[in-house]
C-alpha cells in the first residue's frame, strides 16, 4: 500500500475494497459523525480523524506518517486483504454474492476492545442514534478533552477507571437507563481482575465467551460483537434478532434458534464468518430483509 503524506493529511490514491460510508455505517462503531458525502469525523484511540474519499482516493486528514503507521492502518485494517475474503464469500451462495459486491467497502475496524464492550452493551434494546448519543455522555463526563473540530469539542472515551467513579444514579442520570448496573458490573469485574479482556483475543473461542458473560448484562450477542469488533475473533457470527430473521429469510426458510444459526455459520462461513455477517446484515439492512 503506498501513501502520499501531504502536510498533515495522508493519502492513498488507489486505495481498494475500502468504502468509508460502508466501514462507518454498517453497525460496527459509534464515535463517528457525517459531515457530508464520504466526508466523515471519527473518534478513536484518543484521536479525532477526518477521512474523505472521492472513488478510490481517500485523504486521511490532520494526521502525520507515524500515527498514521502506528493507528490509523491497524484501525482500518489496512494490511488485510479483502480481495481475497469477498472472492472466498461470492462463491458460497447467491445471497453473499450480492451482499459482497452492494457492501464492498466494508472493512471490520479494529476496535478498542473496553470501549467496544461498553458500546455494545449501551447497544441493548436501542438504535445507532441513541447510542451514539449515550457514548458522548458518558465521554464528555467522566473522558478527557482531546480536541475541537468545527467549534464542536471532543472528548476522549473514558477509560475503567475514570468510568469506575460514576455510581448507577450518576449513569442513569446520563439516561442510559437499565444498562446503567451492568456498566458498573462491567467496570468492578474489570478492575477487579475477575474478567481478564487482554485474555480475549488468544483463549479459546467458548472460553471468551464464558468470560465475557460473567459481566451482568452481557449476553451472547454482545459477547459475539465485542469479540468481533474488539478482539480480532472473526470466527464469531453475532446474532440479534434482526440477523436471526435475515438468516432465516435467506437460508431457513423457518423459525430457527440461535444455536442452529451459530452451528451452521461455523460450519458454512468457517474463519470468515464474521465478515459474512457483516456483509449479509448491512446489504440486508438497507432492504429491510427481515424487518416485520
Amino acid at each position: 500500500m503506498e501513501y502520499i503524506v501531504n502536510g498533515n493529511n495522508i493519502l492513498i490514491n488507489r486505495l481498494r475494497d475500502f468504502d468509508i460510508e460502508h466501514i462507518l455505517e454498517c453497525g460496527q462503531c459509534f464515535r463517528f459523525y457525517k459531515s457530508d458525502n464520504k466526508d466523515y469525523i471519527l473518534i478513536a484511540f484518543n484521536k479525532i480523524l477526518r477521512v474523505t474519499q472521492e472513488k478510490n482516493k481517500v485523504i486521511f486528514h490532520d494526521t502525520n506518517e507515524q500515527e498514521f503507521n502506528e493507528i490509523w492502518i491497524k484501525y482500518f485494517d489496512l494490511k488485510r486483504n479483502y480481495k481475497e475474503i469477498k472472492n472466498t464469500l461470492s462463491t458460497l451462495d447467491k445471497y453473499l454474492d450480492k451482499a459482497v459486491n452492494e457492501k464492498s467497502g466494508i472493512r471490520i475496524l479494529q476496535q478498542e476492545i473496553w470501549e467496544t464492550l461498553i458500546s455494545f452493551i449501551l447497544s441493548q434494546n436501542n438504535n445507532i442514534n441513541r447510542i451514539k448519543i449515550l457514548i458522548e455522555r458518558l465521554s464528555k463526563k467522566y473522558g478527557t478533552y482531546i480536541g475541537e473540530q468545527n467549534s464542536i469539542k471532543y472528548y476522549s472515551f473514558p477509560t475503567v477507571e475514570q468510568l469506575s467513579k460514576a455510581s448507577e444514579q450518576d449513569l442513569r442520570d446520563l439516561k442510559v437507563g437499565f444498562r446503567a448496573p451492568y456498566i458498573v458490573d462491567a467496570c468492578f469485574r474489570i478492575i477487579n481482575e475477575e474478567v481478564n479482556l487482554n485474555e480475549l483475543f488468544t483463549m479459546e473461542i467458548q472460553d471468551a465467551k464464558k468470560e465475557l458473560i460473567k459481566i451482568k448484562g452481557v449476553g451472547p450477542k454482545v459477547a459475539d460483537c465485542v469479540l468481533l469488533f474488539g478482539a480480532k475473533r472473526y470466527e464469531v457470527f453475532p446474532t440479534d434478532v434482526w440477523v436471526k430473521r435475515i438468516m432465516e429469510y435467506y437460508y431457513f426458510d423457518k423459525d430457527t434458534k440461535i444455536k442452529e444459526i451459530h452451528e451452521f455459520a461455523t460450519g458454512y462461513y468457517g474463519h470468515l464468518a464474521g465478515f459474512a455477517q457483516q456483509y449479509l446484515f448491512y446489504y440486508a439492512r438497507d432492504l429491510k430483509v427481515g424487518k416485520k
